[in-house]
């Protein structure tokens, strides 16, 4: 089973299906998407997000955006899938905990994982079903419909990444700061890598984010900001052709030498050392 509702005008796409390893490259746009992924079997699924294994349990859902590089390969059993791009969502980029900036996927290093509880099963479903329903229904406000629907599913499923991953501990104003922060270091961690710098467009200080995230979890800000370096560096060594010294100048690196240290430093490898272990491993 697979939907597409598509905008030629605007470039914009909404997909459903319940294989998303079959039907993944079979949708008209599949660049650029965000998915939302939904194990509704009885049993755990696995795939593949960069070079890590992900177990999805069932009944778990998980977001992935296109900044992430996802293989079905090792995927046995159907995989239900929500997939949209900005165009048909974000089209004014709107920033609020719902928006394609959102707790959902402001972060690219963290995977949301989570679980539906038993007393909401019931509301997913009904969701699902009324969801399908709605691509039978081809008229002018179809795609009014669906993003309605999308937007509730967004909804639903932040508020429980927020009871399942955000400590209590922490009032609405500080979730949003950490939300942003983790947005502004997707967008700037090349040429920004002190945590001051994203204090200042916080209007926070830097004292303020290091409590927070204290609070939040067990990585200070500045982890945060050179782990997410460093996973740029391993996604440009494993699933391009450029050479180190070009990952190091896309990266803002001006010596090679400096993200060969780097690198190392984070990994415990040279980036040489990486290339070949992947190599090998293949």
């Amino acid at each position: 089973m697979r939907h597409e509702f598509k905008d030629p005008k605007l470039g914009a796409i909404l997909g459903l299906t319940d294989d998303i390893k079959r039907d993944n490259d079979r949708f008209s746009i599949t660049s650029n998407t965000i998915k939302f992924l939904w194990n509704r079997n009885d049993e755990p699924i696995k795939f593949v997000v960069d070079d890590m294994v992900l177990e999805l349990m069932p009944n778990q859902i998980v977001t992935v955006t296109y900044l992430q590089n996802v293989s079905f390969t090792k995927t046995d059993l159907p995989l239900s899938a929500i997939l949209f791009n900005r165009e048909f969502y974000c089209i004014s980029d709107h920033d609020s905990e719902v928006s394609c900036n959102g707790i959902l996927f402001f972060g690219t290093q963290d995977l949301p994982i989570i679980s539906i509880p038993e007393d909401q099963l019931r509301k997913f479903n009904i969701w699902f079903e009324v969801f399908l329903e709605e691509f039978s229904t081809p008229d002018n406000i179809q795609g009014d419909m669906l993003q309605m629907l999308l937007k509730r599913l967004i909804i639903m499923s932040t508020r429980l990444a927020k009871e399942q991953h955000i400590v209590k501990a922490l009032n609405n104003e500080q979730v949003d700061t950490i939300r942003k922060f983790n947005y502004l270091v997707d967008i700037h961690y090349k040429t920004k890598r002190k945590v001051s710098d994203y204090a200042e467009m916080l209007f926070k200080s830097p004292k303020t984010l290091s409590n927070l995230f204290s609070i939040y979890n067990q990585r200070s800000p500045q982890q945060i900001i050179l782990e997410r370096l460093t996973l740029e560096a391993k996604r440009l060594i494993h699933f391009t052709d450029k050479q180190n010294q070009e990952i190091a100048f896309d990266l803002g690196f001006n010596d090679p030498a400096h993200f060969s240290r780097f690198f190392k430093k984070m990994t415990q490898k040279t980036p040489s050392e990486y290339r070949e272990n992947l190599l090998i491993s293949a």
